[in-house]
C-alpha cells in the first residue's frame, strides 16, 4: 500500500473458499479531509497464464508490459475487474473491487525482469470529497474454473451489495428493435420513422429507438443546440400524435437524450454556462455540473415530462461517461451544490432518474451503451448496447459477449445491424448469426434491401424468438475470448445451443439434452463435430441462411468425430424422437 502516510490503515483478509480471499482495506483519518490517491499493490507468478480479459479491452486480450498505460474504472466507465487465464479458458487469477462507484486505476502489467504480474489499483484518482475513512474489498480469485465462471461470480458478489440491486427489466426489453441512427442520422422525419417501423413490425421488431435529431434541425453532428430537449416540428410536427401512431402499429417508444450536454445556440445556455464541469469546443457544448441540484433537476423533469406528454417508454441515455473532474480541478462546494463528488452526484442523479420514472411508468425502458457497462450502470438502466460497431459482425460478437459475462439477467443489446444491400445473402446473415446471444436492433431502410435479404433477416428473427429461452436465459460458455469467441455455447433444461464462428471443432458434451443446435456461423458449407457420447435415432433438420430447408432425416450419431454438412451460414437441428 502506499500514499496513506498520514492515515490509519487495517487490512483484513477472508478466505471464502481455497483460492478465493477478501481482503478488506480501511483507511481512516482524524480530521475531515481530502484523501490523497492510494494504491494497493501485489506479486502473482505468471504461471499457465496466456491471456488477459477485462470489461474495456475489447479486440486485445493479451498480456501487458507493467510500464503500460492504465485501465480507468468509475460508476459509468467499465467496471473494476479484471481475469487472466489460460488458453483452456481456466481461471488463473480474477481480480475485483467493492467500489464501483469513484474513478480508480489499474495497472496490471508483465514484470519483464522475474515474469510476474505488477498489480497496481490506485484508489480514489479522481478528486472526490473530503471525508474521515474510506474502505474497499479486493477481491482475489485464483480457483481453476471457467473464466466466465469467475467472472459471472463476480457479478452476483456486486449485485447483492447495498445499493447495486439490479433494476427490473421489462419484457419489452428483451424485444428486437429498430433505431433510426444509421439509417438516417440527424436527418429523421416522422413519415421516415412510421414507414421503417412498418416494415418492422412485419418482420417481428416491437420498439424503435428514435436517436439524435428529433431535438434540431441542425445536421452538423456537434452538440451546440442540445439542452432545450424540445420537438423540432420540422422533423416531429405533433410528437404526441406520433407516437401514438407508433403504438397503434404494436411497437414501443424510446427516445435518446445527451445528458450531459447543454449547447450554446440552447435557450439553456444562459442558466447553466456558470454550472458546467467543463466546455467542449469541439461541440460547442459545455458539460453540466451534476453537483447542483439545480442541473439534475431540470433533466430528471425534462424526462419526467417526455414520458408524460408523450407517453414515451424508454429512453436512450448517452455521454453519461463525461461527468468527471480532471485532477487539477478542485473538489470544493459552491453555493447550489449539494454534493462535494461528481460522482456521487451521478449516482444520485442517475438513480433518481430510474426511481422517479418507474413511478410514472413501471415498465419503463433506459438504454446504456459499452462502455457505461458496469454493476451500477445495471441499477441505473435495464438494457445495455454494444459500442457502434456499423456493418462489423465480428465485433459486434465480440463486444456483446464481453459485455454478457458482467450483466446477469440485464439484457444485453447488439449494436445496430447494417449491411449493404449488394451483399450476398450468406454474407448478410453473418450480421445475424454473429448477434445470436444478444437482443438484435436493427438501423437500415427496408426498402432498399433484396426480397431474398428481408427472408434472411425475418427467418433470423424467427429463430431467435423460438430459442431466446436458451440463448438470453441459458447457461453461456464462451469460449476463447483471446480468438474473438470462435465457439459459443448456451444451455437450458431441454435444450443445447452452440453457434461455431471459426474452423475449430465443436464438442458437444456430455448428457446431450433432448434438443441439439448447432449454427455454422462460417462461410463454409461443413462443420466438424467431436460427438462425446453416441446420440442414437435422432430427427435431424438442416436449414440454410433463409431457412429453407436443405435436409431432414433421422440419423444417429457414434461418439467419435464427424463431418456436418451445414450450409453456411446455416443450422442444424437435432432432437430426440
Amino acid at each position: 500500500m502506499s500514499g496513506a502516510d498520514e492515515l490509519q490503515v487495517e487490512s483484513a483478509v477472508s478466505e471464502i473458499e481455497p483460492g478465493l480471499i477478501h481482503i478488506q482495506v480501511s483507511f481512516q483519518s482524524e480530521v475531515e479531509r481530502h484523501f490523497p490517491q492510494l494504491e494497493l499493490y501485489w506479486k502473482h507468478s505468471i504461471v499457465d497464464i496466456q491471456s488477459y480479459w477485462q470489461p474495456a479491452a475489447f479486440r486485445t486480450k493479451s498480456l501487458v508490459p507493467d510500464f503500460n498505460h492504465h485501465i480507468g474504472s468509475k460508476a459509468t466507465v467499465s467496471a473494476p475487474v479484471g481475469c487472466f487465464y489460460n488458453l483452456n479458458g481456466l481461471n488463473r487469477l480474477t481480480y475485483a473491487l467493492s467500489d464501483a462507484l469513484n474513478q480508480t486505476d489499474f495497472t496490471m502489467g508483465v514484470h519483464e525482469e522475474d515474469a510476474t504480474l505488477n498489480c497496481r489499483v490506485r484508489l480514489l484518482t479522481e478528486p472526490t470529497r473530503p471525508r474521515m475513512s474510506y474502505q474497499v474489498v479486493l477481491r482475489i480469485d485464483t480457483r481453476s474454473i471457467p473464466y466466465y465462471e469467475s467472472l459471472r461470480l463476480v457479478s452476483n458478489w456486486w449485485e447483492r451489495m447495498e445499493g447495486y440491486r439490479p433494476a427490473p427489466v421489462p419484457d419489452a426489453a428483451r424485444a428486437p428493435m429498430y433505431s433510426t441512427w444509421y439509417s438516417f442520422h440527424q436527418q429523421i422525419t416522422a413519415q421516415d420513422i412510421e414507414e421503417q417501423c412498418r416494415s418492422a413490425r412485419e418482420l417481428g421488431i416491437e420498439a424503435v429507438i428514435v436517436d439524435d435529431g428529433w431535438q434540431t434541425s441542425d445536421s452538423n453532428r456537434g452538440y451546440a443546440y442540445c439542452g432545450d430537449w424540445q420537438v423540432c416540428p420540422d422533423r416531429i410536427p405533433d410528437m404526441r400524435v406520433h407516437v401514438e401512431r407508433i403504438h397503434r402499429l404494436g411497437l414501443k417508444y424510446i427516445l435518446w437524450y445527451s445528458v450531459p450536454f447543454v449547447g450554446i445556440h440552447s435557450q439553456a445556455w444562459p442558466r447553466f454556462k456558470d454550472k458546467l464541469l467543463s466546455f467542449k469546443e469541439n461541440l460547442g457544448a459545455g458539460v453540466l455540473d451534476l453537483r447542483y441540484v439545480d442541473c439534475r433537476e431540470y433533466l430528471i423533469s425534462t424526462y419526467e415530462r417526455a414520458v408524460l406528454e408523450w407517453d414515451l417508454d424508454g429512453f436512450k441515455l448517452d455521454f453519461v461517461d463525461e461527468f468527471y473532474l480532471d485532477v487539477e480541478q478542485e473538489a470544493e462546494p459552491k453555493p447550489g451544490m449539494d454534493y462535494v463528488s461528481i460522482q456521487e452526484a451521478v449516482d444520485r442523479f442517475l438513480t433518481d432518474v430510474m426511481e422517479r420514472l418507474r413511478l410514472i411508468k413501471p415498465d419503463i425502458m433506459i438504454e446504456f451503451r459499452q462502455n457505461y457497462i458496469g454493476p451500477l450502470m445495471r441499477k441505473y438502466g435495464n438494457m445495455f448496447r454494444a459500442a457502434d460497431c456499423p456493418n462489423d459482425a465480428i465485433t459486434n460478437r465480440m463486444e456483446t459477449l464481453d459485455i454478457r459475462l458482467l450483466s446477469g439477467t440485464t439484457p444485453v443489446h447488439s449494436d445496430m445491424v447494417m449491411w449493404n444491400p449488394e451483399e450476398p445473402v450468406e454474407a448478410a446473415a453473418l450480421q445475424m448469426v454473429n448477434i445470436l446471444f444478444s437482443v438484435p436492433q436493427f438501423s437500415m431502410r427496408f426498402e432498399a434491401l433484396p426480397e431474398l435479404h428481408i427472408d434472411m433477416t425475418r427467418f433470423w428473427l424467427t429463430f431467435w424468438r423460438e430459442h431466446r429461452d436458451v440463448l438470453l436465459d441459458g447457461e453461456l460458455s464462451a469460449r476463447s475470448p483471446e480468438a474473438m469467441y470462435p465457439l459459443v455455447q448456451a444451455d437450458a433444461e431441454y435444450k443445447r445451443l452452440i453457434a461455431v464462428y471459426a474452423d475449430v471443432v465443436v464438442r458437444t458434451g456430455l448428457k446431450v439434452p433432448k434438443k441439439l443446435i448447432l449454427v455454422n456461423g462460417t462461410l463454409q458449407d461443413e462443420i466438424v463435430v467431436s460427438f462425446e457420447e453416441e446420440l442414437a435415432a435422432r430427427k435431424v433438420r438442416v436449414l440454410d441462411c433463409c431457412g429453407k430447408i436443405v435436409r431432414e432425416e433421422t440419423a444417429s450419431f457414434a461418439k467419435g468425430v464427424q463431418v456436418l454438412k451445414i450450409p453456411g451460414p446455416g443450422v442444424v437441428l437435432i432432437e430426440d424422437k
